[in-house]
C-alpha cells in the first residue's frame, strides 16, 4: 500500500483541487474525480446494504465486491491503471447466474421495492447505473480498462438479480409494474 494517511484534514483541497494517484492534481469538479464520487457512492450504498440481515454467501459476495470497488476506484484515480480484470467480470457473471437458478422468468417489469434488503439492492443498482454511465463518459474522452466498464455493468446486473431473490427467500414474488389502463 501506498502513503497511509495520519491527518484527514490537509487543507490542500481549499483551492478546489485534489491529487490522483500518480501525484497530478486536478479540479474536483473534473469527470474522472465526478466518477470516484459515483463509485465511492455505490460502495457506500453497498455498505447500507450490509448492514441487513443477509444470508451468509450474499454477505461474502457483497464485501468482496467492495473491495473490488476500491480497486476500481483507485483505478480510476491513476489515469492509465488497470486493476480489475476478466476473473472480476467472470466472478460477477457465475453469482448472476446462481442467483437466477430458480427465479421465475420475467413477464413483466418489477418495481423496486419488497422487503428492505430487495429494496437496497435496487438502490444499489440504480446508483451503480449513474456510476458505469459517469465511467462510459469518462472512457469517451481518456483511456479507461474495458473492464471497468464490463465490471459496473455485470454488477448493475447482478444486483438486479439479487433485489429478486432477496424477496423470493423473503416468501414474496416481484413487485410488479401494473399499466394504469
Amino acid at each position: 500500500m501506498g502513503n497511509r494517511l495520519s491527518k484527514i484534514v490537509t487543507r490542500t483541497g481549499d483551492a478546489g483541487t485534489t491529487g490522483l494517484g500518480d501525484g497530478s492534481r486536478v479540479g474536483k469538479d473534473c469527470l474522472r474525480i465526478d466518477c470516484i464520487g459515483e463509485i465511492d457512492e455505490l460502495n457506500s450504498t453497498v455498505g447500507v446494504l450490509l448492514a441487513e440481515t443477509l444470508p451468509e454467501a450474499v454477505r461474502a459476495a457483497l464485501l468482496r465486491i467492495q473491495n473490488d470497488l476500491f480497486d476500481l476506484g483507485g483505478e480510476i484515480c491513476i489515469p492509465g491503471s488497470a486493476v480489475l480484470g476478466e476473473a472480476h467480470v467472470l466472478r460477477l457473471e457465475e453469482l448472476a447466474a446462481r442467483l437466477n437458478d430458480g427465479l421465475a422468468p420475467l413477464k413483466n417489469f418489477i418495481l423496486p421495492g419488497g422487503v428492505r434488503p430487495a429494496a437496497l439492492a435496487h438502490l444499489a443498482r440504480a446508483v451503480c447505473r449513474r456510476a458505469e454511465r459517469r465511467v462510459v463518459h469518462l472512457a469517451n474522452s481518456e483511456p479507461v480498462s474495458e473492464f471497468a466498464r464490463k465490471y459496473l455493468n455485470r454488477l448493475s446486473d447482478l444486483l438486479f438479480i439479487l433485489g429478486r431473490a432477496l424477496n423470493r427467500e423473503a416468501g414474496l414474488g416481484d413487485v410488479l409494474w401494473k399499466q394504469e389502463r
